[in-house]
């Protein structure tokens, strides 16, 4: 017989109240406006890592297109917004990812994310640490920071420059630490390796990890800075090896940005993937958008961070097998 109750606590589903309750008293103090977006989009995400539910609109024609999809984060309708000129705004609320399913994953999720006009990833950076320290200082566990470069993060764990390094250096890491086979891997799979199967899993448990300044092969929707070598205004924040949240110095070059979707789809149409509608609606918006930093934070991920906790499901009311 299927087991209809929930799968966290009680006093965990209070706990959690109590963090959303602490993040929306913070962003008021700072006036940070509450937003609500859509979770159905007529367009899907590029991302080749990431996959997207689909569904399909019955209705009237005037409504739009008929296939739809679940979000799977509110960032292009908040980017909408902020072209508006609605300013610094935050939004909580749940997201899609179709595949992910396991002790730290669900496909349906909570996330938090929040846009900072004028400010630039380093500074976003700064005020999402003084939130997480507040949450963890409230839960009595308090965290040591470690701030660093992705380069000099590579380069003290491994001994490698990630920015510089060769191809046959890569591989030869990887080969030597883990045991997996290259075959069809490309050079950001291998430091994605390197990171998640040698690196992260050395982070101390109570110790707070901001890592900035990526590849400029890894930047997604981040602005590129010409260094000795350009590298991708973004930054991760880790509370001991677990991965809570991805930021950027946002992008707002429509042309560029149409570029990195059209090279997206490239990718997925390569690998037999489904290849989603492009978000017209924000590249039209992207020239109107404020030189801005944002930030996309795993809440449930938080909570298993804050109890303690190993398994997803004990942080959210039903996981996706009781769904």
């Amino acid at each position: 017989m299927a087991d209809w109750r929930a799968s966290a606590s009680h006093e965990h589903l209070r706990q959690r109240a109590a963090v959303y309750r602490y993040i929306r008293e913070f962003f008021h103090a700072r006036g940070v406006l509450e937003v609500e977006t859509p979770v159905l989009s007529q367009a899907g995400n590029t991302d080749p890592n990431i996959q997207s539910f689909q569904l399909k609109y019955s209705g009237p024609a005037a409504g739009g297109h008929k296939r739809r999809w679940l979000r799977t984060s509110p960032e292009f309708p908040m980017k909408r917004l902020l072209a508006g000129g609605i300013g610094d705004c935050y939004e909580i609320g749940r997201v899609f990812r179709d595949g992910e399913f396991g002790r730290r994953h669900n496909p349906e999720f909570s996330m938090l994310e929040w846009y900072r006009v004028g400010w630039n990833h380093i500074r976003l950076a700064e005020e999402a640490v003084t939130l997480l320290l507040g949450l963890f200082v409230e839960s009595g566990k308090p965290l040591q920071i470690r701030n660093t470069t992705y380069r000099e993060l590579f380069k003290d764990a491994i001994g490698i420059d990630p920015l510089l390094a060769g191809d046959a250096a890569l591989n030869d890491a990887v080969a030597s630490r883990i045991n997996i086979s290259q075959n069809g891997l490309a050079r950001d799979d291998l430091l994605d390796l390197l990171l998640t199967h040698v690196i992260e899993p050395t982070f101390p448990e109570r110790q707070m990890t901001v890592i900035h300044d990526f590849p400029a092969t890894q930047c997604a929707l981040a602005k590129l800075r010409q260094d000795d070598v350009p590298v991708a205004e973004r930054f991760e924040i880790y509370v001991g090896s677990s991965e809570l949240a991805n930021g950027y110095h946002e992008l707002n070059d429509p042309v560029e940005q149409r570029q990195r979707f059209e090279t997206d789809l490239l990718r997925r149409g390569v690998s037999g993937d489904e290849v989603p509608r492009v978000d017209d609606y924000l590249l039209q918006s992207l020239a109107c958008l404020p030189d801005c930093a944002g930030i996309a934070m795993g809440l449930d991920r938080l909570m298993l961070c804050l109890l303690g906790k190993t398994e997803i499901s004990e942080v959210i009311a039903f996981d996706f097998s009781r769904a």
